[in-house]
């Protein structure tokens, strides 16, 4: 090696080393990209986050959990109502002029004059393994539809929803029983530490570059329909799913008696298995397939609360009254009498 081409080696190191990075992300998800980020000593010249939006019963304006944290750290937050044909957000990153942009669940599609600022491009850290799951809910879905396996991506970005070229992939498994809320802070930490290992490669000049397929998925918002339990159509598994994958972000319901009642948890098992349990119930184990889904099959204090369902047997672990805490089946029972027979509707 030249001379020349050995300072030129060295410079562009240096230039690496120092990689000026802009950071865009909102929820606790993206707290976590942003912690590992500023742990390995990046250098995060900004960040950028939603407004603060209001919220609970006194409709308080609350920062994001990325604003939270970026103040605690000493960070310049950015937080523009929209993205796109916002000439003076455009300015104000120019003037960053970042190496790389770091977008993690930030809610906003980004339009092609910012993703064309950084030299080094935008990458995004996705919550599934594309191009499974593209869009806004990922962990979600991959839970309600009773999925085995899931993962993290991280991308570079291009104009689409979650369309770019994929970098680094790690896959886990979905616990049977895990809920939306623990894969969500599982798959959160996986990701920080995924995103160093892809802008470690970046800065190297060895990030791989690797074209999505066309058999993709979408994971589009939930809508607050969904959550209602249809016990009719629905089998023990799917409902069990749909327990899971609305814990904590709305919860599942029905209506007892035209009162509105979420379950929480809950877990299933076969006529057998219900039988086997208990024993009383024997001499009408023949009858269990005609008892309509949604039927109240043993409601005790101590044996808590258990539901006919389409192919299976519902055992509610835990459930919400109207204008009531979350608590056990047993607990619940203890203060509300619910007769075997009763149907959710």
């Amino acid at each position: 090696m030249h001379f020349v081409d050995l300072m030129s080696a060295k410079a562009t190191k240096g230039m690496l080393l120092k990689m000026k990075i802009l950071f865009m992300g909102t929820p606790d998800f993206a707290k976590e990209s942003l912690k590992s980020l500023c742990e390995a000593g990046c250098n995060i010249i900004g960040v950028v986050t939603n407004p603060d939006r209001p919220q609970g019963r006194g409709m308080k304006m609350v920062a994001s959990p990325v604003k939270q944290y970026a103040l605690e750290q000493g960070f310049e937050v950015y937080q523009p109502e929209k993205v796109k044909n916002n000439e003076e957000f455009l300015n104000q990153v120019k003037d960053l002029a970042p190496d790389l942009i770091c977008v993690v669940a930030y809610g906003k599609i980004l339009p092609k004059e910012l993703l064309d600022i950084p030299p080094f491009g935008c990458i995004n850290v996705h919550g599934s393994l594309l191009p499974q799951y593209r869009g806004a809910a990922p962990i979600q879905w991959a839970v309600l539809n009773g999925d085995k396996t899931t993962g993290i991506t991280t991308m570079y970005m291009d104009v689409g929803m979650d369309t770019g070229d994929m970098i680094l992939k790690e896959e886990v498994q979905i616990g049977e029983d895990e809920t939306t809320g623990e894969l969500w802070e599982r798959l959160s930490k996986i990701g920080g530490e995924l995103l160093i290992k892809t802008v470690d490669l970046i800065k190297q000049g060895k990030a791989p570059r690797e074209k999505q397929g066309d058999n993709f998925t979408m994971a589009p918002m939930l809508q607050k329909e969904m959550a209602k339990i249809d016990w009719e159509n629905k089998t023990a598994e799917e409902i069990k799913n749909l327990i899971r994958g609305l814990n904590p972000i709305m919860g599942a319901y029905s209506f007892l008696e035209g009162k509105k009642i979420k379950l929480w948890k809950a877990q299933k098992y076969s006529e057998k298995e219900f039988v086997e349990k208990f024993e009383d119930m024997k001499p009408y184990e023949y009858k269990l397939n005609e008892i309509d889904s949604g039927t109240i099959l043993y409601s005790d204090p101590k044996e808590g609360l258990w539901i006919k369902a389409k192919e299976g047997i519902l055992e509610i672990l835990e459930v919400q009254a109207e204008n009531a805490k979350r608590m056990s089946s047993q607990d619940f029972l203890r203060g509300n009498s619910i007769q075997a027979g009763s149907v959710l509707e």
